[in-house]
């Protein structure tokens, strides 16, 4: 983090009834910094550049955590650290889908290590980084990939990295070696374990970047393993929270006898989630009521087929817990229970067993910013400082709870309070045991060290969790340790702006290089959408032309799509039942096909790469681009106006045949697209 910066700093794993007290031990020669005595949940603002190391003194005893402060000139431009929010949530932003939050980027490393001297200042944004580990000869050797941001003129010769090395590892800090972009430790100087995380500065410091190395010994002693391949590997699981599959296992030998390391890079999306489509499904609409249940979970259930013949592979259902009636149940009275009218938690675990078995996970819709005004320790609080859970909320000066956009049904929570921090960890600890991820709602107005520790907590019981934030904006820092993919909030609007013809077809392709310029890494997983039960939908506001581009947009473009229901059949009400009797086979058929597509061609997904490409077409309707794999390139093209049109890209060598509808699309002047078509390239 930066001179600027503030993030709310709390005991992991708390005991409400304990005392917990923070204290600087040592800081820069600037600073005057001083803690609160005996607070448990603490702002830190640091106000010099440097090193502080602070401890926390606990009933299990006193913990160090070293942060690594860059001067305020590194603060990357408009940064507004998520760890302030939730505390002053009564002021409101402004901003759209009932979710908002203004526009910053943050960054921060806390751990021990070496440091780095000044920069080479260039100009632009934020540069980015990768870290990379091996094992070679009895030495953890960690390599990092650092990138100037797209608009910098800096060299990327002249990028600086600094590493920092995990204070919770039994790491000898004194063998710890760096040399540029690499830093050495030998295994003998490590325990169990050792976490690195690394910065790359420029004008600023990228979003951290992490690697961690595990040592297990040998059930025989030390009898030599056989390496396993790169990919395909076993997870590993860590008290820090390991969350990627790609995993290196090699047997090791040292002072200590035979061990096997690991390798593993938390900052990665889970496998499972890189190229599955998601499915999100307002739980009170979505099964006819004529179906022939019991319960709601049953009608859901008996859906399944239909999802499994669509081809999507992860469902997302808006909140199943108990709520104060408003049918899109995000105001929540009991976070440990189901909703009586979908039915019972054993209803739940069913239609979630019965998911798996037609090979779809189960993403659960976790709501930590807020609860309903129904919930009775809100109730037992309101207006009475006396309550127990008065402590629970944030509270205005003319004693109305704290919220956002004058939302009357719902009061913030105040993290600060340990019993808030137990109550969520709890109802957290529970679901996930239930689903294979969480999309955390409103996650720009939790505290980031919060969702710190909820990543650790879920990664620690199972690496393949899926975490998928939503902000709008969208936020780089939210992938240092929180969340494996984003709603990618940029490309929403852009695709609504383009449909509606107030902007070009080409600006998508901003949008997608828009990510990066902002400080995202490479490895960052986005979710496609063009609509969900916040939205008008997008057939409605732009119309069925613009409305099949859209879905090849989110098929043909860098990352994970996502289908509202109903939008595959053509529904025009946001929130309505689903008009099953009335839906268009077409609009079906056309999801079926482009799903079928992506599915079958890998340049389409996480591995294949984004590429601009010069065209000409006499629209600005229509856009091109090309992805790449190692499996083959692919020419996609995409068309948002009622007429056909025909997109010349010069001497590009294109097979014109239309992957998915199969038909040929070459045409005199270019090639011919009336919604979306993809061409190998030849």
């Amino acid at each position: 983090m930066a001179v600027g910066e503030s993030v709310q700093l709390a005991p992991r794993d708390p005991d409400p009834d304990a005392t917990y007290t923070w204290r600087v031990h040592s800081a820069p020669v600037a600073s005057s910094l001083e803690l609160p005595e005996e607070t448990a949940v603490v702002q830190f603002d640091p106000d010099a550049a440097g090193s502080y190391v602070l401890e926390l003194d606990a009933p299990d005893g006193t913990h160090t955590l070293t942060i690594r402060v860059f001067p305020g000139t590194y603060l990357p431009a408009g940064s507004a650290r998520s760890g302030a929010s939730g505390q002053s949530g009564f002021s409101g932003f402004s901003g759209q889908s009932g979710s908002a939050r203004p526009t910053g980027v943050s960054g921060g490393a806390s751990g021990s290590g070496s440091g780095a001297g000044e920069a080479q200042r260039g100009e632009g944004g934020r540069p980015r980084i990768r870290l990379d580990a091996s094992v070679e000869d009895d030495v953890v050797v960690v390599r990092a990939d650092p990138q100037p941001n797209p608009n910098s003129d800096t060299d990327r010769d002249d990028l600086v990295v600094e590493f920092v090395v995990d204070d919770r590892d039994d790491v000898d800090e004194s063998a710890v070696e760096t040399d540029g972009w690499e830093l050495r430790v030998p295994l003998s100087a490590i325990g169990d374990r050792i976490g690195v995380y690394a910065v790359a500065l420029d004008e600023t410091y990228s979003v951290p970047d992490s690697v961690v190395v595990e040592r297990d010994a040998l059930p025989d002693g030390g009898a030599e393993a056989d390496a396993l391949p790169d990919s395909g590997a076993e997870d590993v699981a860590t008290d820090g929270g390991v969350a990627e599959a790609e995993v290196e296992q090699t047997a090791q030998s040292d002072g200590a006898g035979g061990h096997a390391t690991s390798v593993a890079r938390p900052n990665d999306p889970p496998e499972w989630a890189q190229n599955v489509t998601l499915y999100e499904i307002y739980v009170r609409g979505y099964a006819s009521d004529d179906e022939e249940s019991d319960t709601t979970f049953e009608a859901l259930e008996q859906r399944l087929d239909y999802l499994e013949s669509l081809g999507v592979d992860c469902l997302w259902l808006t909140p199943v817990l108990q709520n104060d009636h408003a049918p899109h149940g995000y105001n929540i009275v009991d976070f440990y229970s189901i909703a009586d009218d979908l039915g019972s938690r054993e209803d739940y675990e069913q239609f979630v067993e019965a998911a798996h078995d037609h090979g779809m996970k189960v993403l659960f819709d976790l709501v930590l910013n807020h609860s309903a005004r129904e919930h009775p320790f809100f109730k037992d609080a309101y207006k009475n400082p006396d309550s127990d859970y008065y402590d629970w909320y944030e509270w205005q000066d003319n004693g109305e709870p704290g919220t956002y956009f004058d939302w009357e049904y719902i009061a913030n929570f105040d993290h600060r309070n340990l019993d808030v921090r137990r109550y969520l960890l709890d109802a957290v600890d529970m679901w996930a045991d239930v689903v294979d991820g969480f999309r955390c709602d409103m996650a720009w107005a939790v505290p980031d060290t919060f969702w710190q520790e909820v990543h650790d907590r879920v990664k620690s019981k199972d690496p393949e969790f899926l975490l998928l934030d939503e902000t709008i904006p969208y936020i780089a820092d939210f992938h240092d340790g929180m969340f494996d993919m984003h709603f990618d909030t940029t490309l929403y609007f852009t695709l609504r702006q383009v449909g509606r013809g107030d902007e070009p077809a080409e600006r998508i392709l901003d949008a997608i290089e828009q990510r990066a310029e902002v400080g995202f890494p490479d490895h960052a997983a986005f979710m496609l959408y063009i609509e969900n039960h916040d939205e008008t939908r997008y057939i409605v506001e732009c119309g069925e032309s613009a409305a099949m581009a859209a879905a090849g947009a989110l098929f043909t473009l860098h990352g994970v799509p996502m289908v509202y229901g109903g939008q595959e059949i053509g529904q025009r009400g946001r929130r309505d039942a689903l008009a099953w009797k009335h839906a268009r086979d077409d609009i079906r058929e056309h999801y079926e096909r482009l799903i079928e597509v992506r599915d079958e061609t890998p340049a389409l997904g996480y591995e294949g790469t984004f590429r601009r490409i010069d065209f000409e077409t006499d629209t600005d309707h229509a856009v091109a681009f090309v992805r790449d794999h190692d499996d083959g390139s692919y020419l996609c093209l995409l068309n948002f106006g009622d007429d056909p049109a025909t997109v010349d890209v010069g001497d590009l060598a294109v097979d014109a045949t239309d992957i998915v509808s199969g038909d040929a699309v070459a045409a005199e002047g270019g090639i011919h697209v009336d919604d979306v078509a993809i061409c190998p390239l030849a």
